[in-house]
């Protein structure tokens, strides 16, 4: 049941629609950020976290900390990282130009390896890129917030340690934590960032981010100090440390709501197993693909195995525009995004669907929107085929 202020579905990649719980725990009381009621619902976080992630390595570090999903580009660029440093950066669209500019600000040369829009490079030429120079490390965003994207995280990581054994694996996992698998022991991974307010299913305002043990040496053996004083792992390891022991420990003020939330929705997911969860966002995803392919409509990544489970980026037809579309779609109780890749942005919409409104079977948001959208199309005099 939701008790919520009625309210348009939230259908975007994020923020999504939040559970019941989840918002309640946002209305904690006032806690000292240093009692130990506080420190010790931050450490099950964090131990949590490390569940979610599929790590169970003493030497493999989790870090929450307040901000967005984007300052996690700053920290892999301010701690792994050197001036004049090589890195190689996947690209499958918006997000991986905003994150190799995160990485020229702090004067590390980064070389996009780009794809087609709705496509993503292949490994024979991510292989060929790494044998012609060593890179410290090689990002992948696992899946494109803009295309909808779904990057293979698990062979890139084994073609990684075979070509490039020192170069660092980086996934930038704000769009898939929580609706695609990430296995981050067995794959081989170095460091995933994410955000809360995605499929985690918690309110924007946490950087989440773990790193391996070998991530952790390549900082520790820096030459020079970290790039930043906020996004500095020397600052917020020994907090992390002291937090997940339950001691308390202070550099920067967290937000004690939004750890509660975020402890909150954390127990929820890890409630049943992750394996279930996964399915039931494939299982969805294939439904909606199945039914926007009844529409007469395509997606930007147009092979099944791009296509992320917890997003569906839509081309509209050349007679329905955007700016129309979305509007009567909000009238019908449902929220859509519009295009962010900059070459075709006015050409497509985007669908998010994950945490929350996919895996609770009493709310009724999916249905929802594929119905709306199936009226909006038809309002606009676009024939949607019976």
């Amino acid at each position: 049941m939701v008790n919520q202020p009625e309210h348009p579905a939230l259908l975007i990649p994020g923020p999504v629609e939040f559970d019941d719980e989840v918002l309640q725990s946002m209305s904690h009381y006032s806690q000292s950020h240093v009692g130990a009621p506080f420190v010790a619902t931050f450490s099950e976080t964090l131990i949590m976290l490390r569940q979610l992630m599929q790590t169970s390595k003493p030497e493999s570090q989790p870090f929450v900390v307040s901000g967005s999903g984007t300052l996690g580009w700053d920290f892999v660029a301010a701690n792994l990282v050197e001036k004049g440093d090589d890195v190689l950066v996947l690209h499958t669209g918006y997000f991986a130009d905003s994150f190799a500019d995160c990485f020229e600000t702090y004067g590390i040369n980064a070389r996009q390896l780009k794809a087609p829009i709705g496509d993503r490079p292949q490994l024979p030429e991510i292989e060929k890129a790494l044998k012609e120079k060593y890179y410290k490390l090689i990002t992948v965003t696992h899946v494109d917030t803009s295309t909808g994207v779904l990057s293979e995280v698990k062979a890139l990581s084994k073609l990684v340690h075979r070509v490039s054994p020192e170069t660092l694996v980086v996934v930038d996992g704000v769009c898939s934590v929580g609706s695609e698998e990430i296995q981050f022991d067995e794959w081989g991974l170095d460091a995933v960032l994410t955000a809360s307010q995605k499929a985690i299913g918690c309110p924007a305002g946490l950087c989440i981010m773990i790193y391996s043990g070998r991530a952790m040496e390549r900082f520790k053996n820096r030459a020079t100090q970290p790039g930043s004083y906020f996004a500095s792992i020397k600052n917020w390891l020994p907090i992390m440390q002291c937090y997940e022991a339950k001691k308390p420990s202070y550099f920067a003020t967290p937000s004690p709501q939004l750890i509660h939330a975020l402890h909150t929705s954390l127990s929820q997911i890890l409630a049943r197993p992750l394996s279930e969860r996964f399915a039931i966002h494939r299982e969805t995803s294939k439904r909606i693909k199945s039914t926007i392919a009844s529409y007469g409509l395509t997606q930007l990544a147009t092979k099944p195995e791009n296509q992320a489970n917890g997003m569906t980026a839509i081309y509209l037809p050349e007679s329905v525009k955007a700016p129309e579309l979305l509007p009567n779609l909000l009238k019908k109780g449902v929220i859509f995004a519009g295009g962010l890749h900059k070459e075709i942005a006015t050409k497509y919409i985007r669908f998010g669907h994950m945490g929350v409104s996919v895996v609770d079977p009493a709310r009724k948001d999916i249905d929802k929107a594929l119905e709306a959208l199936k009226e909006g199309l038809r309002e606009t005099g676009y024939q949607v085929p019976l």
